[in-house]
């Protein structure tokens, strides 16, 4: 395919990927990036939320001509029950701030853009390339990858696996295990078009100011998962995702969950009038520190989704993307510098920068966050449901004095969940917080 040898390899040009390639290609280092989609951003039709802090830190000047949709200034959280919601929101003027935290974004525009960034910082990229298996030396070292190109082997000093949540070319070099159902949400998003003025007068927004809802309730039929509605200068991104394991369990299929999700009375609201136009899905990360494989190895390191970095709670996963990658291509970098061989010690200085840096202290956090959801299904809908019930009694006035309701409250929920039920949600709960 190409007769000549690389200083490193990235198999992948998603945010990891892209964030890897543009390090190493700026600190002079002969990149080769494979990306076996028709061009970076090709499979990502969805929208998605960009945060500004990572991106930042890798290309300052990125609002001059990134293609970013609206900077957002409100957070709304929901839960969900069968007819209403019970929320909370976050909205400051203090996010109208000349450089933004957050922002929505359109990943096939969005990835395009950096590719380009990328390109332009001397990197070279073949696309429609697909990585069929790794190379290896007679110690075993990974030296290079094959393609699926005529004369498709290319050597490179070390390989960088940016290759998504599936991480196949790492299962097929036996680098990693084989994904499991419960650790990956199968998640299916649309886009629903609206005028400009619409999107600002639905959702209180002026210029380009941006909305961010996320929920979670009864709308998944007890599988663990959540939903959400982003809003982009012309169009809503709405989705919902549940772990694939639910999926096999259960008799709902993907598109059936999204349906009754666009079906909530709080969601149609949003989506009066709107056309949809775009349907996708794909796989997210949601084992949590515990699905993390091993990072790194004889000439190959792990970065992004293929790591499983991706905090679930917190919606965090684009910005830990850039931020593993871009640890990867300094540690890279510096090795090529000083003259080091790209053996499992050295590499191995990638994990200790993860470590050092918020992904993994972020990751340990909530590392008992999945599994806690996974053995209590009655958080993503029994309290969504004695929530709404609890409000609708609380706020409905029909001539019953305000103790008796209290008392009425207090007894759905202890007829549901039971007063040690209660108390040990709330105890397990902030464990898995912890």
């Amino acid at each position: 395919m190409i007769n000549e040898r690389f200083d490193a390899v990235v198999v992948g040009a998603g945010p990891a990927g892209n964030a890897a390639a543009y390090t190493m290609a700026k600190a002079g280092l002969k990149v080769l990036q494979l990306e076996r989609g028709e061009y970076p951003g090709s499979k990502n039709v969805q929208g998605a939320i960009l945060y500004a802090d990572a991106l930042e830190k890798l290309i300052p000047d990125f609002r001059e001509d990134a293609p970013l949709e609206r900077h957002v200034i409100e957070q709304r959280l929901w839960m969900l029950d069968d007819t209403s919601h019970v929320g909370m929101h976050y909205r400051s003027e203090d996010f109208n701030e000349e450089r933004p935290n957050r922002y929505t974004i359109i990943r096939a525009q969005f990835d395009k853009w950096f590719s380009r960034r990328v390109r332009d910082a001397g990197a070279l990229l073949l696309c429609e390339t697909t990585v069929t298996g790794l190379l290896r030396d007679e110690s075993g070292r990974v030296v290079g990858v094959r393609t699926d190109r005529d004369g498709g082997e290319v050597l490179a000093d070390v390989v960088v696996l940016a290759d998504g949540v599936n991480g196949l070319v790492g299962q097929r070099a036996g680098l990693r295990p084989e994904l499991k159902s419960d650790t990956v949400a199968l998640a299916v998003k649309e886009m629903h078009f609206l005028p400009q003025e619409v999107i600002e007068s639905r959702f209180n927004l002026k210029g380009e100011e941006g909305v961010v809802i996320e929920a979670m309730g009864t709308v998944t039929g007890g599988m663990v998962g959540m939903g959400f509605i982003y809003t982009n200068k012309e169009s809503l991104s709405i989705g919902i995702g549940c772990l694939v394991s639910d999926f096999v369990e259960g008799n709902d299929s993907p598109n059936q969950v999204l349906e009754r999700f666009k079906r909530h009375p709080s969601v149609r609201a949003m989506l009066a009038g709107s056309e949809a136009k775009e349907y996708s899905a794909h796989l997210i990360p949601e084992g949590g520190y515990r699905a993390i494989p091993q990072l790194y190895g004889d000439g190959w390191v792990v970065v992004g989704d293929s790591g499983h970095f991706v905090n679930g709670l917190h919606r965090e996963g684009s910005n830990m993307a850039m931020t593993t990658g871009q640890l990867a291509g300094e540690t890279i970098a510096d090795l090529k510098k000083h003259g080091a061989p790209f053996t499992r010690d050295k590499l191995a200085e990638y994990k200790r920068r993860v470590d050092a840096s918020y992904v993994m202290k972020d990751m340990k956090k909530y590392k008992d966050l999945p599994g806690f959801m996974h053995k209590n299904r009655h958080m993503v809908d029994v309290y969504p449901a004695l929530l709404g019930k609890a409000a609708q009694n609380w706020f409905r006035v029909d001539g019953t004095d305000k103790r008796s309701k209290e008392n009425e409250i207090i007894a759905s929920f202890r007829k549901r969940r039971s007063l040690t039920g209660l108390l040990g949600d709330a105890f397990k709960l902030a464990r898995a917080w912890r």
